[in-house]
């Protein structure tokens, strides 16, 4: 098994896809720490000082007004109120949310990342590692070899977790790196509060508990991988099923376009909670966001996801094995 997952790491090395993967990932760092370098000049400029809790309090402020306006929805108006809750719990307790430095960019940048642009990063890794044999016509000659389907496949499914969790790495070196330039590399003890849930009459803070902020990255890093994981497993049965690279890539591409979609419209379709793309974005539960639909937590997200992905690959093995490839 080892030399197998060597030769599939070799293969993927060879397409330098990790490469191109680590490239477009510091692009985006570095236009998202300037866009975040801009926004907090403007701010400081706008309101004369730099001082977090006057402009904390102008942020709530804001959400006030935006709070009366006729042409937000119901659900939006939710979400307003729940943001508009937690600010004010963070600044009656005097914790900064936002502490300036790489820390809090790492945070930042893994909470709007999660659902979509990380898991596409996955799916350019994975849906190809069955279907691109198929495409190049290696697959008769990878299966010539003295050893069963099933080895095979774990070994090109090894490779792929390999690769996501070198993604994830990437993702949080290279933002801790770049964006230190700017805001520094100090925060990793600051405070920040986790433990918020949101209930019918309004934002829970019972559970509110405070910890440093390398233990809450760690967790956001762990929740990260878990949707990376099984976004990867998804788009690798596509692999197996489907023999065409660019179709795989369609179908999970519109998934993750859909699911970015419905959970921000999707309050009212109760079954929808059972699809996956609308529990890719774990790290909300964290930070207390409104969940997409009434009653969804981070068990039921975690675990939806675990069956999702079980089913996945047990399709993709059962098929690699018994299908005529000849």
């Amino acid at each position: 098994m080892n030399k197998l997952v060597q030769n599939e790491m070799m293969k993927l090395m060879a397409k330098k896809r990790l490469l191109v993967i680590a490239a477009i990932i510091g692009v985006l760092v570095i236009l998202f720490t300037y866009a975040q370098y801009k926004q907090v000049q403007t701010q400081q400029e706008k309101l004369g000082t730099s001082d977090w809790r006057t402009i904390l309090q102008q942020q709530i402020i804001d959400t006030t007004n935006r709070l009366t306006s006729s042409r937000i929805s119901e659900e939006w108006k939710k979400q307003l109120q729940t943001t508009l809750q937690q600010e004010q719990y963070y600044l009656d307790h005097n914790i900064n949310p936002s502490e300036p430095g790489a820390p809090t960019f790492i945070r930042i940048f893994l909470e709007n990342s999660i659902d979509l642009f990380l898991p596409l990063m996955v799916m350019v890794i994975a849906s190809d590692l069955v279907s691109s044999e198929h495409s190049l016509g290696s697959i008769k000659l990878l299966l010539t070899r003295p050893v069963k389907r099933w080895r095979v496949l774990l070994s090109k499914y090894i490779t792929l977790c390999l690769a996501i969790s070198l993604i994830v790495a990437i993702a949080g070196i290279l933002s801790y790196g770049i964006s230190g330039i700017v805001f520094g590399y100090r925060g990793w003890g600051t405070p920040i509060l986790t433990g918020f849930s949101v209930t019918d009459t309004g934002l829970n803070t019972s559970s509110v508990r405070s910890l440093p902020l390398w233990q809450f990255i760690l967790m956001d890093f762990g929740l990260v991988w878990l949707v990376a994981i099984v976004v990867g497993t998804l788009s690798f049965m596509l692999s197996v099923l489907i023999r065409s690279t660019a179709a795989g890539m369609g179908i999970m591409l519109a998934s993750l376009i859909s699911g970015a979609i419905l959970s921000n419209m999707v309050s009212s379709w109760k079954s929808a909670k059972y699809l996956f793309m609308v529990n890719l974005r774990l790290t909300d539960y964290l930070k207390g966001a409104a969940p997409p639909i009434e009653g969804m937590t981070l068990s039921f997200s975690i675990t939806v996801l675990l069956v999702w992905w079980a089913i996945a690959l047990m399709v993709a093995f059962l098929s690699f094995t018994q299908k005529d490839i000849y």
